[in-house]
């Protein structure tokens, strides 16, 4: 049930990307939807990491929260690389297609980097900056948290994480 909550979330954090009116030509706005959308990342880490705790079963509620957490992560910034496109063309070494800009995120959060698509524009190299950064921190802290928050999760209900 955990599993398919999780495809559930990620799909329709997808779909509403696709969805969603995307095509304002404002940097502002743009800049103030990535530090606003970060911050909701880190919001709903917080609020899943306590749902973790309460649960009967961390560690399924742990899987769902960070593929929650991810999705909601790639679709920020994917929206981000496809609105700089949109107010400053050329910012990437091709016109970016909302496909293309999810695209881009996930060969840069999976460090595989094709180089089909690259980040041009001094903007668009400071946002891939950021999205690798943050990529470590979320995989790195977060898988920490989490696996902390599961093993309190058990103790707390009487049984005892297997040892690792």
């Amino acid at each position: 049930m955990s599993g398919a909550r999780a495809v559930s979330v990620s799909v329709g954090l997808v779909a509403a990307y696709y969805l969603l009116p995307l095509d304002e030509r404002a940097t502002g706005a743009a800049w103030a939807m990535l530090v606003f959308g970060l911050l909701a990342v880190a919001l709903v880490f917080a609020w899943e990491a306590r749902a973790i705790v309460r649960s009967p079963h961390p560690r399924l509620r742990a899987v769902e929260a960070l593929a929650a957490t991810l999705a909601l992560y790639l679709v920020l910034f994917a929206s981000a690389y496809y609105l700089l496109e949109l107010s400053a063309p050329g910012s990437f070494s091709e016109p970016l297609t909302r496909t293309d800009a999810l695209y881009f995120t996930l060969t840069t959060f999976s460090t595989v980097g094709f180089g089909d698509i690259t980040a041009d524009s001094q903007t668009g190299r400071v946002v891939t900056m950021v999205q690798m950064a943050g990529g470590l921190l979320l995989v790195g802290v977060a898988a920490r948290v989490l696996a902390g928050t599961v093993q309190a999760a058990l103790r707390r209900q009487g049984r005892a994480a297997p040892p690792e």
